[in-house]
């Protein structure tokens, strides 16, 4: 409907300049026509509809006799002047568009690459995954998660990097890297961290950091968790009543650890077949409507029971977006865990 807006708009500027007489001129309106079209159309149809525009006005010029008219020659020289310049419009406008096309395309690949897709059921647990990146035309951020099924069990990860851009990506996959290893090889959770610490011993400078929550899903009716400074997953039970797994004691993030004297401890929280386990970013919890208000995660936890994990992610995320009225001002990652 776009495209035929321009033609829309000279057929109603002309159909005003009939009706109105020679004494109200509204043929220099005939300009929104290859104006509009620069901003939706192709170079092309846009000189298609600026010559249109042009024959429109030398007809309803003759129409009310004013060919040959210095001021009527004047409008039908700026007239041309403006369909030039909404050719070129169009072209740097398509020019734009396809650069911004092939960012889009390379964006998608790194995270491809990055966050590679998670298995829906993998070990005793269904997984499912949301991230909402706070720049939509990127994509991407400095949110991580992933799922390794390992000799030791189900072991997740989900983290966010301090900062934005080109530097958070590279510190996320300098993280997820050295979990995809250490996972497998290290027989706690504590070993992960530390190699996971060493990975990024030689990426961070400074005071930056990422806080990040593991876990460690086995054949038990329990989860092993071992926090970083990262929010607390949320556990919904059976009987719908939602906790949040607080740690007994308050862990650095990860790249502080050096900085004090505490160390993240694994602790042991109830998870039984048919509970779920969310873990998120602080672009959820921390999340404004229009008047300041933080996402209330507790209280819409019951979104969160549909059988299906990847259907009550998809809620949940809407209602995320619904809160804030559109589009959130921090990346967003979520992974839902359903014991099996």
């Amino acid at each position: 409907m776009l495209r035929w807006l321009p033609f829309v708009a000279m057929g109603a500027v002309g159909l005003c300049d009939m009706l109105a007489g020679p004494d109200v001129r509204f043929r220099p309106l005939l300009a929104l026509g290859p104006a509009f079209a620069a901003l939706w159309c192709g170079m092309r149809r846009t000189a298609l509809v600026g010559t249109a525009a042009i024959l429109l006005s030398v007809l309803l010029s003759s129409y009310h006799h004013a060919l040959g008219r210095r001021q009527n020659t004047l409008g039908l020289a700026m007239l041309a002047g403006i369909t030039v310049a909404s050719v070129f419009a169009s072209s740097g406008r398509q020019k734009r568009e396809r650069v911004l096309a092939d960012v889009r395309s390379v964006a998608e690949v790194a995270q491809q690459v990055l966050l590679r897709p998670v298995p829906r059921r993998v070990g005793t647990v269904h997984v499912a995954v949301s991230y909402t990146s706070a720049t939509a035309e990127a994509r991407i951020g400095g949110d991580l998660y992933e799922v390794a099924s390992t000799r030791s069990g189900v072991r997740v990860i989900v983290g966010d990097v301090q900062g934005k851009g080109l530097e958070a990506v590279e510190t996320a996959a300098a993280v997820l890297g050295a979990f995809r290893e250490a996972a497998y090889d290290e027989p706690e959770l504590t070993g992960v961290v530390a190699r996971i610490e060493t990975a990024l011993s030689r990426q961070l400078s400074g005071e930056k950091f990422v806080t990040a929550v593991l876990a460690e899903f086995d054949d038990n009716a329990t989860v092993t968790l071992l926090n970083c400074g990262h929010p607390s997953p949320l556990v919904l039970s059976q009987s719908g009543i939602g906790v949040f797994a607080e740690p007994a004691d308050v862990a650095p993030p990860l790249g502080l650890t050096e900085l004090v004297d505490a160390r993240p401890c694994p602790y042991t929280v109830e998870f039984a077949p048919g509970d779920r386990m969310l873990f998120y970013t602080d672009g959820v919890v921390e999340a404004r409507d229009g008047e300041g208000r933080f996402y209330p995660l507790a209280d819409r936890s019951g979104l969160l029971k549909a059988a299906d994990p990847e259907h009550a992610l998809a809620e949940l995320r809407s209602d995320v977006l619904r809160h804030v009225g559109g589009r959130i001002t921090d990346d967003a990652a979520m992974l839902l865990v359903r014991r099996r």
